[in-house]
């Protein structure tokens, strides 16, 4: 276990859209954010997309062997780049997410990592919140409340990751630690980038929309996305979590229609997805602060701005790196870990009470 004194951890994300691997440094003692440090970013090459993309869907014991050699061999050239880390979070890839099924399955292996870097390793973050009951994602939220703190919110704000899938965190910074009743509401809100992804990757050979270039030249089909929003998952009460493929219907619900239709019907069903999930928040939020890829899309930003009644604005608004900050947060959660803190709770996953997930791996100790 670490003591109270702030640590410089290094986080590193490799999310559900494929893109690449993110890697962060911060300063922290688990609870407080004390400052920001230099970030890294290594995009994956198109072939080793295509391998890991072959591998979603696979669970532990099937053979990923070629996509676990893409997630250590990224991953350590990312963080290798980067000094004076005491301790690292590391994500993996997320090839399945099944809760109440199956479990989850994020490919990566921290004891190996933990031997190249010369540091501990802090991962596997999402198995004991699943094994307590919890959707085990999403798992940001903890961080995202001390955003709130570090920005000085006074009034509850909501921080909205558009990645692969979309998540919310309902935050009052008003309250003292982000497990106490009422400071926290988090949940995935649908899919966000990564069918949008799917669809310019097999229409047009691209990795994603680029500034959302191709929806904006389209026409929104809402019978489409009338059909989308009649998914159960809508009518479910949060905290809840979804898979990458879980709505891998969208493509079939846009099949017929030509690529910038199909492009827009797609990024509205994303912004569509937000704002039903809105509607659970515990009171309005004072703004919508928005990480990830999305952001990034004109087109879905406009969206989110037309159908929310509150300011939306990209976290860059207020001083954080929108491309960052799931890999801070996986720094932020590496030395809760250490520290014995719980990095989830009843509120942001429905775990049946708040845990600290995570394995240490150190250097030598295999």
């Amino acid at each position: 276990m670490l003591g109270a004194n702030p640590v410089k951890a290094l986080g590193a994300m490799s999310g559900t859209s494929l893109d690449g691997v993110d890697a962060a440094l911060i300063e922290t003692d688990g609870e407080r954010i004390l400052s920001f440090g230099a970030s890294a970013y290594r995009a994956y090459s198109d072939e080793e997309r295509a391998i890991l993309r072959a591998a979603l869907g696979c669970w532990q014991g099937e053979d990923t062997e070629a996509a676990l050699e893409v997630v250590q061999r990224v991953h350590t050239q990312v963080l290798q780049g980067i000094d004076g880390a005491e301790l690292v979070g590391f994500h993996g890839q997320t090839l399945a997410h099944d809760p109440h099924g199956r479990g989850t399955h994020q490919l990566g292996d921290g004891n190996a990592l933990a031997e190249a870097l010369g540091v501990p390793v802090v991962w596997d973050f999402r198995s004991a919140d699943v094994a307590m009951g919890g959707e085990g994602a999403p798992l940001a939220p903890f961080f995202h409340f001390a955003c709130a703190k570090w920005i000085d919110a006074r009034e509850p704000v909501a921080f909205l990751n558009l990645g692969g899938v979309g998540n919310l965190t309902w935050v009052d910074p008003r309250k003292s630690k982000p497990e106490e009743e009422g400071a926290l509401l988090a949940f995935d809100t649908g899919p966000a980038n990564a069918p949008i992804n799917d669809l310019v990757a097999e229409r047009l050979g691209l990795d994603c929309d680029r500034d959302g270039k191709l929806a904006a030249k389209g026409i929104v089909e809402d019978g489409a996305l009338e059909l989308f929003l009649e998914e159960a998952f809508f009518r479910k009460m949060p905290p809840k979590s979804l898979d990458r493929d879980d709505f891998s219907l969208m493509l079939d619900l846009v099949r017929e229609l030509n690529d910038a239709d199909a492009a827009a019907t797609m990024t509205a069903m994303a912004a569509t997805a937000v704002m039903v999930g809105m509607e659970h928040c515990p009171s309005a939020p004072t703004r919508v602060l928005v990480t990830g890829g999305g952001r990034k899309n004109p087109v879905m930003m406009k969206m989110l701005e037309v159908g929310l009644d509150c300011p939306v604005e990209p976290v860059e608004a207020v001083g954080l790196d929108g491309d960052m900050l799931e890999a801070q947060a996986f720094g932020f959660l590496a030395v809760r870990v250490a520290r014995g803190l719980p990095t989830s709770c009843p509120s942001t996953t429905r775990v049946a009470a708040a845990v600290g997930g995570g394995q240490i791996a150190r250097p030598g100790s295999n």
